[in-house]
């Protein structure tokens, strides 16, 4: 009887466990959105990080960038501890503008107006890319043709060609991509 009750419970919890195998992939909705226990100004179901200060712009972050941080930042630094990021070692977010001179951003990156942890990740489960990227990399074997979207200047040419985002709020799921061509060099 007592084996009967074992593989009865195997059989039910088993699916579950196999949904949290991945990052994102074990969270529903509700792991990060919380439509009627909403925390901040948005519908996030965690806290919004407000005690980490962007480095560059000395401000707490807000946003979608206050949110992925409420998981993915050290707890002596407002996050919850879930593979939290160094912001000195990772690429610049939560920015109001970005120099031209180092990044041509395209429109279709920018979250109300703000280069956010949004504009190169889309979290969703449904992303198939390699860390939740918004461009296939081949499972990190092409990072180039994702630095290429916003540097061409630093990438082969042919690298930012032909690119196509990933967009979970896209009913088709992918988006054809127009890179921005980097500025003629001054005339002297």
């Amino acid at each position: 009887m007592a084996f009967r009750i074992l593989v009865l419970l195997a059989c039910l919890l088993l699916p579950t466990g196999a949904l949290a195998a991945g990052a994102h992939e074990g969270l529903t909705c509700r792991g990060c959105h919380a439509p009627h226990a909403a925390k901040g100004d948005a519908i996030f179901a965690v806290s919004p990080n407000i005690k980490d200060v962007n480095k560059r712009t000395g401000q707490p972050n807000s946003g979608s960038t206050a949110l992925c941080l409420g998981c993915h930042q050290a707890p002596d630094k407002g996050g919850v501890g879930i593979k939290p990021i160094e912001s000195h070692i990772s690429h610049p977010y939560g920015l109001r503008s970005v120099n031209a001179k180092v990044a041509h951003v395209p429109v279709e990156f920018m979250k109300d107006g703000k280069f956010e942890c949004t504009s190169c990740h889309d979290p969703h489960p449904s992303n198939p890319n390699y860390k939740y990227l918004r461009i296939d990399t081949s499972a990190g074997d092409k990072m180039d043709r994702f630095c290429a979207a916003c540097h061409p200047m630093k990438a082969d040419a042919k690298q930012s060609q032909g690119l196509e985002f990933f967009s979970s709020m896209d009913e088709n799921q992918v988006k054809p991509f127009s890179p921005i061509a980097a500025p003629a060099p001054a005339k002297k």
